[in-house]
């Protein structure tokens, strides 16, 4: 070995040339699924700390991620970030690309919804399987994302299912008509208004705004991910928030500590007060950030009020409704006073599911 050479480097270099094969690449997955499995006693975020070097390694010459979901449905996505890993990870023939519990509860949604809009759509990680299900009863699902490149995953997973029920807008949501700017990258790119109208701005609209271009008098679901941007977003949908219950929209929405100071309970953060003040009801649904295989579990919340949040800081989804009743339509089960964050390495007794 040189003395340029350093052991780390071998062993990236040397998954990298074994990751192109597809087969070994998919044993060496199953292998380290397998020991993560086996081991998870040990108390420490095995996937965090061990696979993931290992997993970004086999895939530093493999652009993108494919695999066939257990409802037919195909999806790629470049492999660019945890949600890519974390897919890339996954069972054969999984059920959900990413956050298990939340994808479960937009499908249940999407079942009787005619039209959804989803801020932050990605590659699709909810946004197909939402449209997939909606498609039956002519449903449309209005998807944002100002990511170039997972937008053109977007396109191409929607054209690779033939779902036409799709409306592709490159642009983001914000409380008016503005410019952001982005920083940080991909799934981690947080917006905040920019103060002119340089090259690497993006225009914005409102929700309100778009409903009326578009001639949508109704919303059913608007879902949010959009590290950071989620209260101008729903500052910009107030004629829609503030519909009655039979016809304001359910929301799904990610709230972290990086944004939102929560040291005062959940209750209390600027974005829930605004949500909770125009007649919702507040609950954290119990979710992986991963993909992780739980099709038998009954979906978990959390009452806003007895939220755990102790913690590194950390996100996790919001669900809010106008309609309690639908916790029960849905066989959702009420969970006071536990983490909605469910994690294998902590204490079981708060970061796993309640019911199986």
């Amino acid at each position: 070995m040189s003395s340029e050479q350093s052991p780390e480097n071998d062993v990236s270099t040397a998954l990298a040339a074994i990751g192109e094969d597809a087969g070994a690449r998919a044993a060496i997955l199953g292998q380290l699924r397998d020991w993560e499995k086996s081991h998870r006693s040990l108390g420490v975020d095995l996937r965090e700390t061990v696979l993931a070097p290992l997993v970004d390694a086999l895939h530093t010459r493999v652009p993108e991620i494919a695999r066939r979901l257990s409802n037919g449905l195909v999806m790629s996505l470049p492999y660019r970030s945890k949600i890519a890993r974390e897919f890339a990870l996954a069972e054969d023939a999984p059920d959900h690309v990413w956050e298990p519990q939340t994808t479960k509860l937009l499908i249940r949604l999407a079942e009787t919804a005619q039209a959804a809009l989803i801020g932050g759509a990605y590659a699709g990680d909810h946004a197909i399987l939402m449209a997939h299900r909606m498609r039956a009863r002519g449903g449309t699902c209005h998807c944002f994302e100002v990511n170039a490149r997972q937008m053109a995953a977007l396109r191409a997973n929607a054209e690779a299912n033939a779902l036409t029920n799709l409306v592709f807008n490159e642009i983001g949501l914000w409380d008016r008509a503005t410019r952001i700017v982005l920083s940080g990258s991909d799934s981690h790119a947080c917006p905040s208004e920019a103060s002119g109208d340089g090259p690497d701005t993006l225009p914005t609209t409102t929700i309100d705004d778009y409903a009326l271009t578009q001639d949508i008098p109704a919303l059913d679901i608007i879902m949010l991910d959009i590290e950071g941007g989620e209260l101008p977003a729903l500052r910009g949908a107030r004629a829609f928030l503030s519909q009655p219950p039979e016809q304001a929209p359910d929301l799904v929405f990610e709230v972290h500590r990086a944004y939102v100071d929560w040291s005062d309970g959940l209750a209390k953060t600027e974005i829930c007060r605004h949500v909770a003040e125009l007649g919702y009801e507040i609950y954290a649904i119990r979710d992986y950030q991963a993909n992780v295989a739980m099709s038998g579990a009954p979906i978990e919340v959390v009452p806003m009020d007895s939220v755990y949040l102790e913690g590194p800081p950390h996100g996790f989804n919001l669900f809010a409704t106008k309609r309690p009743e639908t916790l029960a339509r849905l066989d959702i089960r009420l969970c006071p006073g536990v983490s909605p964050k469910l994690l294998h390495h902590r204490d079981p007794a708060l970061h796993q599911p309640l019911h199986t």
